[in-house]
């Protein structure tokens, strides 16, 4: 050792990425550089801070390793205390520019930390404007990193080593308690969120007019959102043991005082995230939703095939719920739903109706739909439509007396039809088509556009009604024309473009929010006669 805290060393090795470094050096194995990259990438913690704290190097092991890499002796500033008047031989702001920090002074020679010591532009600045010797040593990053940010508070009474080995070592996210899930449940009620979003490495968020804001909290950790699901998961029958079998997992739970939840949990990068979505025990009324009156003729046809599309999150669940209460309201039915999960809680009305929920009352909506004509409905809803055989009983009971309505993720309302059809085998695709031809009904393509003054959300609905030209153009697959031709005008086609156009006209929207939700721009700006160069 030097000066009672550097140790001599020889030739530098070459510089490379610490990790793979530590593996090359066989301080660390590649499995343990894995376990502590994939906790980097959820904590707030340097690698060095973190192969330290998991056990996997010792203090003086990473020293020694970097006094090696670099040629030149180490300090461990843990075991080191700096007094304040050596600290201020340097300006605070140039050790912060450099990453430097001075460590101790024999005559005319200042013992200068670095975390890159062969940084000699800094040293020869530094012997110039200071006019003294610098002998430069090695300090980790994760040991300068915390000094430096104790150096940003206060150092009146200089830099003790125990400090800043609490600093180093300490895991931020870990350092405070995070918010109840009560809590944040409540917070998502108060503010109107539709979702609550918990993902480690950043703080509970919440989404607001499809925007994502964050909480001014802590970032969650691994353990907050494993114990989030558990909470959320007790009282549901070995839905726990459901989610670690298949790492994804949808549940509808209601908490006394707050109302019912939709909940999706699944696992990213070896952690628990979880999406909460809001839902309300009464279905908001056609007018508060801005649903035409029109959707009231299809929702009563006694058979045929009404979808409903658009991304996740706009409304497509609630458009549904709302045409199933109209068929409660007005006719007296049988009503099978297959739902993953169960969102609304409908009352039976003058229909009868049968709320099914995907791994609860049956296993899968394959399952489900296979059983359907066994249960004699008059009405069937299917809260998603995902698998080709869910398809084809879909589109058999739509041609053969009932009436089916369903959701789907898809671009618009056109698009469906080939997203269908393409589901299935080359030699089956006739024999789709013709179900989908005699069957289609309707196709409904939404949005939920934030308002002006971005307090909530418009809806903008797409319209594709089946006619005998359009039914013709299903059967010859000719599926690339039916978008085209309708555009130029025609009666079976209400596009968004228009419908967003018109929310903008009547100044419910912003322009710009409009064109960002537009499937044909130049229609858009031509409707609204803005145009954009």
């Amino acid at each position: 050792m030097t000066d009672g805290s550097t140790s001599t060393v020889k030739k530098p090795t070459p510089k490379g990425l610490l990790g793979e470094e530590l593996v090359s050096s066989k301080l660390i194995t590649h499995e343990q550089l894995k376990q502590a990259l994939i906790r980097r990438s959820q904590v707030d913690m340097p690698l060095g801070s973190l192969l330290i704290k998991m056990g996997f190097v010792s203090t003086d092991d990473m020293l020694d390793f970097l006094s090696k890499k670099f040629g030149v002796p180490n300090v461990n500033i843990f075991k080191k205390d700096i007094p304040q008047e050596i600290i201020s031989l340097i300006p605070l702001e140039k050790i912060k520019q450099y990453k430097i920090l001075p460590i101790n002074k024999k005559n005319n020679t200042l013992i200068l930390g670095m975390v890159s010591p062969q940084d000699f532009m800094t040293i020869s600045d530094l012997e110039f404007t200071m006019g003294i010797k610098i002998k430069p040593v090695v300090v980790p990053f994760f040991m300068m990193e915390a000094a430096l940010n104790l150096l940003s508070s206060s150092f009146e009474d200089g830099i003790r080593g125990e400090t800043v080995k609490n600093i180093a070592l300490e895991d931020k996210s870990e350092t405070h308690t995070s918010p109840k899930i009560e809590a944040l449940l409540s917070y998502m009620v108060k503010t109107g969120a539709s979702d609550m979003l918990l993902t480690v490495g950043v703080p509970p968020s919440v989404k607001l007019s499809n925007e994502i804001k964050r909480l001014a909290t802590v970032s969650l950790t691994p353990a907050d959102c494993e114990l989030y699901a558990r909470e959320l998961l007790a009282n549901d029958d070995n839905g726990w043991e459901r989610f670690l079998k298949t790492n994804d997992l949808d549940i509808a739970t209601t908490y006394p005082n707050l109302g019912r939840f939709r909940i999706n949990f699944y696992r990213q990068r070896g952690s628990i995230s979880i999406t909460i979505r809001r839902l309300f025990d009464t279905l908001p009324t056609m007018k508060e939703l801005r649903l035409p009156d029109w959707i009231k003729d299809y929702a009563l046809k006694p058979q045929g095939l009404i979808l409903v599309s658009g991304p996740a999150g706009h409304g497509k669940s609630t458009t549904l719920s709302t045409m199933v209460d109209i068929i409660n309201t007005t006719r007296r039915c049988n009503i099978i739903t297959l739902e993953d999960p169960v969102e609304y809680l409908h009352k039976h009305k003058k229909s009868n109706i049968n709320q099914r929920e995907i791994g609860k009352d049956t296993e899968s909506f394959e399952k489900g739909m296979s059983a359907i004509f066994r249960q004699s409905p008059d009405v069937i809803v299917i809260g998603e439509l995902r698998d080709r055989e869910s398809f084809e009983i879909a589109l058999r009971a739509a041609r053969t007396g009932s009436l089916v309505i369903s959701t789907m993720n898809a671009a618009n309302s056109t698009a469906v039809i080939r997203i269908i059809v393409n589901m299935f085998p080359e030699s089956q695709q006739n024999l789709i088509s013709m179900l989908l031809a005699d069957s289609l009904l309707l196709s409904l393509s939404q949005r939920l556009v934030p308002n002006k003054d971005k307090t909530g959300q418009v809806l903008a609905l797409e319209r594709f009604t089946n006619s005998n030209r359009i039914s013709n153009l299903i059967r010859e697959g000719k599926l690339h024309q039916i978008r085209g031709q309708m555009e130029t005008g025609c009666e079976e086609f209400t596009p968004i473009d228009l419908s967003l156009a018109e929310l903008y006209k009547k100044r419910l929207i912003d322009f710009e929010d409009g064109l960002t939700y537009s499937v044909n721009q130049q229609l858009y700006q031509d409707i609204t006669g803005v145009n954009v160069k």
